[in-house]
């Protein structure tokens, strides 16, 4: 027979876990349990439940909640001229010089190319990472670029029909110029796609050779202001957005 949750010794209380996470205060914990708002493996939670954080899964409200403090998970602003790996066998520089702070062993999710520059995320979750750079998930990934050339409506309307390149048709999710100047355009692409060399190689393929590509978005984890080569942790709502996205 399984023990009771609520007499089981072992653990620690679940609004303990939860306020250590960042949901709230432990009386706002409590409450959250009360009302029925908190589930345990997939089971509604009751007051006076103890938990193992680093091995139970826990949501509130529908959205995971991360209580094992040896998961982590980073943004990190790629600069250009870093190649997306933990280790270059050519000595070029690589991701290792932005995680000499983080003390945990962590991985990037997909890839930036060499002369791409922006988002990339760093976790040592491996089934998140696994799920966020499967296509069937369908992540959208936002990339603002340069271009030479004018991006008028006649691109825009090919975009908004779809592309087909040599490895297949690519849906173009939104397509929008956000300025122009001479004979410089610049652009948002947002795709959910990660074949290599994807947006570079369907704006050229509408006349709009790349001059600047920076990924601005994964999902709802933006860039923002992070400066280039710098790192930062994801917040509560960002990571939650992740595991739900890929129905983790």
């Amino acid at each position: 027979m399984k023990p009771d949750p609520r007499t089981n010794t072992d653990g620690i209380r679940l609004q303990k876990v939860l306020a250590a996470a960042g949901v709230g205060s432990r009386r706002a914990c409590e409450e959250l349990i009360a009302a029925g708002r908190v589930t345990v493996d997939g089971k509604k939670a009751v007051l006076g439940r103890r938990v193992d954080p680093e091995s139970a899964v826990i949501h509130v409200d529908g959205e995971r909640v991360i209580t094992d403090v040896r998961t982590v998970h980073y943004a990190l602003n790629k600069p250009r001229g870093v190649v997306s790996t933990m280790d270059d066998e050519q000595g070029r520089r690589n991701l290792t010089e932005f995680t000499t702070g983080i003390n945990e062993r962590v991985f990037h999710v997909g890839r930036l190319d060499l002369e791409s520059e922006g988002l990339l995320l760093l976790t040592n979750d491996g089934e998140l990472s696994q799920r966020l750079a499967h296509p069937s998930h369908e992540i959208t990934k936002v990339y603002r670029c340069q271009v030479t050339g004018y991006a008028g409506p006649a691109i825009a309307r090919r975009m908004a029909a779809g592309i087909t390149l040599e490895d297949g048709p690519v849906k173009v999710e939104d397509f929008k110029v956000i300025d122009e100047f001479g004979d410089q355009s610049l652009v948002e692409v947002a795709v959910h796609e990660g074949r290599k060399h994807l947006v570079r190689r369907l704006l050229d393929e509408v006349g709009l050779p790349v001059n600047r590509l920076v990924r601005i978005a994964i999902g709802d984890v933006k860039l923002g202001n992070l400066k280039p080569g710098t790192i930062r942790r994801l917040r509560p709502d960002e990571i939650a957005s992740l595991y739900r996205a890929v129905g983790l």
